[in-house]
């Protein structure tokens, strides 16, 4: 029973919640940065480089082939399928990393700049003895020199 009871207390602590909300508000803002890379940054980057559609380049390593049957349906050849470096999907992938970064930076800035207004600023030092107290602690200075 114990342990049920400290996991209802770790799943319903603040923390663990805040987590929780900000997953999925990450994953949701992901597939918002991928559809808004997907649909208007590439066919953009797209244009600028001549018409080239990111998502179809790559190099291919190896040329897929087709399977061989003979005359009677048995394979003689087995089909071999391409090898390739997608780095067209890499680089929207990239993109896609370098926007979602960059908001989390402009987040965090924001928050750490609310927290430093939000945060007293310490009380200034007292004040210094004024000529008044000076004078009486050279008085009393004086007169434990002549006991």
């Amino acid at each position: 029973m114990g342990l049920i009871k400290e996991f209802k207390e770790f799943a319903v602590r603040g923390n663990l919640v805040d987590t929780a909300v900000a997953f999925v508000m990450g994953v949701s803002f992901g597939k918002i940065v991928t559809s808004f890379v997907d649909g208007m940054v590439m066919p953009l980057v797209g244009m600028l480089t001549g018409g080239v559609d990111f998502n179809d380049k790559k190099w291919v390593l190896q040329e897929a082939t087709a399977a061989v049957k003979d005359a009677a349906g048995v394979v003689v050849t087995p089909e071999v399928t391409e090898v390739s470096v997608k780095y067209g999907v890499f680089i929207t992938n990239l993109i896609d990393f370098v926007i979602v970064a960059f908001a989390v930076f402009m987040v965090i800035k924001a928050l750490n700049k609310m927290k430093k207004e939000d945060v007293p600023s310490a009380p200034a030092p007292p004040p210094g003895p004024t000529e008044a107290e000076k004078l009486l602690a050279e008085i009393r200075d004086s007169l434990k020199k002549v006991d």
